[in-house]
């Protein structure tokens, strides 16, 4: 069994979504009300919406992290791709191998939906972020 499993957000996650949601908008120094986070929300279950939310949990159940995908036109390939917009995992999991764990799962999404590829753009000010975007 995987030490992670990551999956698609069902409204009983809402909760633990919410304290990720606000934890990535506070690092970025974004305040978050709850008419903006009840607008994503609805959007991550809405099947008809592009946005589609993903929470990963370790081998305890325990969750541990989110992201946020969608397609996105790639007009030079001619196709579909996948950008993350948002990629958050709480302090205490990070280095253990939650971000991996997603991005294998992203991997496997991009796979599913022959998209050639993921993008991922983050702040010039989060190394962290940015060392892992770059590996």
């Amino acid at each position: 069994m995987d030490r992670f499993q990551t999956h698609f957000v069902s409204d009983s996650d809402k909760s633990k979504w919410r304290a990720f949601f606000n934890g990535y908008a506070a690092f970025y120094e974004v305040s978050m009300d709850d008419a903006t986070a009840d607008q994503v929300w609805q959007w991550l279950l809405d099947p008809n919406h592009v946005l589609e939310g993903l929470l990963t949990r370790n081998s305890g159940d325990e969750a541990i992290g989110l992201a946020h995908v969608r397609a996105c036109p790639h007009s030079l390939g001619g196709s579909e791709v996948g950008f993350l917009d948002d990629l958050f995992v709480v302090p205490e999991a990070r280095g253990g191998g939650g971000a991996d764990a997603m991005f294998k799962a992203l991997k496997k999404l991009a796979s599913d939906r022959e998209w050639p590829s993921i993008r991922w753009i983050t702040q010039h000010f989060n190394e962290r972020g940015r060392s892992f975007y770059d590996r």
